[in-house]
């Protein structure tokens, strides 16, 4: 009887100390919206708002080059010609590999 009055004792002394404490640990760990969770969202938004850039950027460069080739009737020789390696008949290709 004697340790539950001691501990009854240190919470009434302590209740708003422990009820901060609860409350932090619900709202940062155990909460379905807890910080560590905002955390992990904000950086899948920030990795999917590059994704939509790069689809993006990926988008404007397509629409540039079908533009140009129907526009244009040369681009389709030359984007023949680079490749797919495409040739006229008297022409020997040459190709260089620059990876190393």
């Amino acid at each position: 009887m004697n340790k539950l009055t001691t501990i009854w004792n240190f919470i009434c002394k302590r209740k708003y100390l422990i009820t901060v404490l609860a409350f932090i640990a619900i709202i940062g760990f155990l909460d379905k919206n807890s910080f560590i969770q905002r955390i992990k969202y904000q950086r899948e938004i920030s990795l999917l708002k590059d994704e939509i850039d790069k689809y993006r950027s990926d988008y404007e460069e397509n629409t540039r080059k079908l533009n140009e080739l129907n526009s244009n009737p040369d681009a389709i020789e030359q984007i023949a010609r680079e490749k797919y390696l495409m040739k006229k008949p008297n022409e020997d290709i040459y190709v260089f590999d620059t990876k190393e």
